[in-house]
């Protein structure tokens, strides 16, 4: 990156007249240390201003008072890099890139990890059909396996079923209809080897230490959240836990600064919802009452 901008004001692209426009335009780089809560916008600028990086109360919004109180747009690399191709040849070859959603165009990057046969990046359009992204492109899950879920948007978003990726479209739009959201791009695939309790342990244990603890709900319900899943996820779990995972992530739910909270208790709810067989088969008392009633 530092070598890239050194190349920039080299070639007259930044500095004092950047481009022949008579402006001066610089760009700085600042190395961040790794903290996922300053992927928030004003945690972000808190950080860049030198203090501890927690999310801000808005209003006001960075575009009003933002870094060091100025107005500030903040975007991801993602979304720059569409903008000089979008200045170059229109916004009518921009909206052209779409597969039937006219709300959704362009293209969209996706990280694809987990137990499928080709992890890796890929570009496609928005609108792309699920299951052909998942099976052709990314070669489905491994041999002799089969997709239990997937989380198609990180680790935030709602958890889907394989049959919710049958019909589903790789847009904003599509991927709510499906009952989850785009978000960052980054699919999670899980094949049937796989329970989701210890997954979904996994995710909570990570948010519960990336929060920054300003909110209660946060600080506390995470850290509840992951020792609950753990106990289960090590057989020591009861029946009562499962609801008292849902009452913790109702009260995590809306009601904080930022969505950390929300991302941790999005995967536990849907989790719950969907795959409560996996949640049961782990504790011990649930286990006993299916044995029982079967033998009935």
């Amino acid at each position: 990156m530092r070598k890239a901008v050194a190349e920039a004001y080299a070639a007259g692209i930044l500095g004092d007249n950047a481009m022949g426009s008579g402006r001066r335009v610089d760009v700085h780089i600042h190395a961040g240390a790794g903290a996922y809560i300053c992927g928030e916008e004003t945690a972000l600028m808190n950080s860049l201003e030198g203090r501890r990086g927690n999310p801000r109360i808005k209003p006001p919004f960075p575009a009003v008072a933002g870094l060091f109180g100025q107005p500030t747009t903040i975007n991801n690399v993602e979304t720059l890099a569409a903008v000089p191709h979008i200045v170059n040849r229109g916004a009518a070859w921009y909206k052209a890139l779409c597969l039937g959603n006219p709300k959704s165009t362009g293209t969209k990057l996706f990280s694809v990890c987990g137990n499928v046969s080709r992890p890796g990046n890929y570009e496609v359009t928005l609108g792309f059909p699920f299951k052909e992204f998942l099976y052709d492109l990314c070669g489905g899950p491994p041999e002799g396996r089969r997709f239990k879920a997937i989380i198609p948007g990180g680790s935030s978003v709602p958890i889907l079923t394989a049959e919710d990726c049958e019909n589903a479209v790789m847009d904003y739009e599509g991927f709510i209809t499906a009952g989850s959201m785009l978000g960052s791009g980054g699919v999670i695939c899980i094949d049937d080897r796989q329970n989701l309790v210890r997954q979904i342990a996994r995710l909570a244990r990570f948010y519960a230490h990336e929060s920054c603890a300003q909110c209660t709900q946060c600080r506390e319900g995470t850290g509840w959240t992951t020792r609950i899943l753990e106990r289960i996820a090590d057989g020591g779990g009861v029946p009562e836990d499962l609801d008292t995972l849902l009452s913790i992530a109702e009260n995590m739910t809306g009601k904080t600064i930022c969505v950390l909270s929300d991302s941790c208790a999005t995967p536990v709810v849907s989790g719950l919802t969907k795959f409560r067989a996996d949640f049961e088969a782990l504790i011990p008392a649930s286990r006993s009452r299916v044995t029982v009633a079967g033998a009935a």
